[in-house]
């Protein structure tokens, strides 16, 4: 079975759903779902922290949205493979949300005679079937470090092309070290 649209998710307001306990009595998740995420940061880390890097590009929500896994690997993965294209080994480039939120899904039967056999809202509350991570208005996504004016002409270009991938709008915000 394919995943549920991003519409599903990503703009209803929800409360936080972690609760993972080493004890199995007290714990209300039974499985959580392994994340897609694979990798936080790429790129030069030791030239970011000693400065090396003139422009900071950070991008940021434009308002409260549930992102899922899938669309920050789906992003990663294609920005970290431009960004070596275009720009070199010569950038840094983090992500930020982590997700923790484990999405919940009141599987419904189809087809004739299905309503005999599923309880409906009776015990709906869902297996789990992913991660996400819910971020508030303003929150960092990505952060990328470039030198040059070239560079962060070539990473303003990719970060506006990822708006398919996400399911919020989106805001850069630029800061010029010295």
């Amino acid at each position: 079975m394919g995943l549920r649209r991003a519409a599903c998710y990503s703009r209803r307001p929800c409360v936080p759903f972690t609760r993972k306990s080493k004890f199995k009595q007290k714990s209300y998740i039974k499985v959580v779902p392994a994340t897609k995420l694979t990798k936080m940061r790429m790129g030069d880390l030791a030239g970011y922290k000693a400065g090396k890097y003139k422009t900071t590009l950070i991008v940021r929500t434009r308002h409260r949205v549930q992102l899922r896994d899938n669309a920050l690997e789906a992003t990663r993965q294609f920005l970290n493979r431009f960004l070596l294209e275009k720009v070199g080994k010569e950038f840094y480039f983090e992500v930020k949300p982590y997700p923790h939120h484990i999405i919940r899904e009141n599987k419904m039967l189809t087809g004739a005679g299905a309503d005999r056999m599923q309880t409906g809202m009776a015990l709906s509350f869902g297996k789990s079937t992913g991660r996400a991570c819910l971020l508030g208005i303003g929150d960092p996504i990505f952060v990328i470090g470039v030198n040059g004016q070239k560079n962060e002409s070539s990473a303003r270009k990719l970060v506006g092309s990822i708006k398919a991938r996400m399911p919020c709008l989106l805001h850069i915000e630029t800061i010029r070290n010295k």
